[in-house]
């Protein structure tokens, strides 16, 4: 018995997730920058202010119609016309606007007959006119670095003649550690969620061997999925713990208390449990932050939406452990659906979910609440 005892991997202590995230903000660093083409870098974090040169040079109409000086059309109305001196030039869309004029008026705003023209509504300076820098500032960034990437930024930057960006994309190795239905389903889950915030996401065949995946270069994080648990086959954890640096092996977060954080050399492991709802939770709190820190993303410029919502029911969690609650939206309420066990049924139900800080017990019924979306 005493033999057998000694092969159990074991959980010593659940480490809180407040220690578990400042462990990853101290040893975790950011990946190497590198430029790549604008086509490839949505979603992305940008590594350097992208900057554009200023645009345009001189003022450009941005509207069909008559370039003038808009203080000559005041006071001028539908029933009393304002006389202008001559008759205005008129101008197109993208055309440089002509000297001493600062707006462009509708046609039907002017009345022209032969060499007479009067303004029939007043216009204001710097209608339907786009100023010199107007789209473009050298001195104002397009994105900041940390920023990551929308494909409506890259069609702005394209516009503005912007070819290459300077990018951190960090790459992960996704490993299930057993061909599992719910262990390759987690797997694809993570790998997917990767490349949609911003990394380069590689999912190993399940069953590779795990010394040989902890050993590749070609990688920036790796992420293990099962066997981190006390079951009879469950030795990830040793494995990590023979083979690097174990740091972490129990985190105080519901689901997912099995999981574990380590690191090859300055590379980081994160090892989530086999159960689809326990990896989905681990990967939200802890491997989005690791995604992030080895991105330098900041965290004011995420791609999912937060909606706040009013509970509908109150919320229950213990003390000391931090809880991932999945929710429906009824109305403009978030209805809980369940508690440390998350049925497949109730993630594929849900709109989105909650995190329970450790220092709580739950929220009272109507208690605002952030609500993230799944991946």
């Amino acid at each position: 018995m005493a033999a057998a005892s000694e092969t159990i991997q074991t959980i010593a202590r659940l480490t809180p997730l407040a220690d578990v995230l400042a462990i990853v903000d101290l040893d975790v660093k950011p990946v190497m920058p590198r430029a790549v083409e604008l086509t490839v870098a949505s979603g992305r974090t940008l590594a350097a202010d992208a900057l554009a040169p200023s645009r345009p040079s001189a003022a450009l109409a941005l509207l069909d119609g008559w370039a003038l000086l808009a203080d000559l059309t005041l006071g001028a109305g539908g029933y009393a016309p304002v006389l202008l001196p001559k008759p205005p030039q008129r101008v197109e869309v993208g055309q440089p606007m002509p000297p001493d004029t600062d707006s462009v008026a509708p046609f039907d705003a002017v009345k022209i007959a032969g060499t007479r023209a009067e303004a029939l509504a007043v216009i204001n300076p710097g209608d339907g006119v786009l100023p010199a820098g107007g789209d473009c500032d050298l001195a104002i960034p397009l994105r900041r670095a940390g920023e990551r990437l929308s494909l409506t930024d890259l069609a702005a930057f394209a516009a503005a003649g912007i070819a290459r960006v300077t990018v951190r994309e960090p790459r992960i190795r996704v490993l299930p550690l057993r061909g599992s239905g719910i262990i390759n389903a987690a797997a694809r889950l993570v790998a997917n969620d990767i490349e949609r915030c911003g990394g380069s996401a590689r999912l190993e065949d399940a069953g590779r061997d795990f010394g040989a995946v902890l050993g590749a270069e070609s990688a920036d994080a790796i992420v293990v999925i099962g066997g981190t648990g006390q079951g009879r086959n469950d030795n990830s954890v040793q494995m990590l713990a023979r083979e690097a640096r174990l740091a972490v092996h129990g985190i105080a977060l519901t689901p997912g208390e099995t999981a574990a954080l380590g690191f090859v050399g300055p590379r980081p492991v994160l090892m989530l449990p086999g159960r689809l709802d326990a990896a989905l939770s681990v990967w939200l709190v802890v491997g989005r932050y690791i995604q992030e820190r080895l991105a330098t993303t900041l965290h004011n410029k995420v791609s999912e939406v937060v909606e706040t919502l009013t509970l509908a029911r109150k919320v229950t969690s213990t003390i000391g452990l931090a809880e991932v609650v999945p929710v429906r939206r009824n109305g403009g309420q978030a209805e809980p659906l369940a508690t440390k066990y998350l049925p497949l049924s109730v993630l594929a139900r849900s709109d989105g979910w909650i995190l329970v800080p450790a220092d709580s017990e739950g929220y009272s019924a109507g208690s605002a609440v952030a609500v993230r979306p799944w991946p």
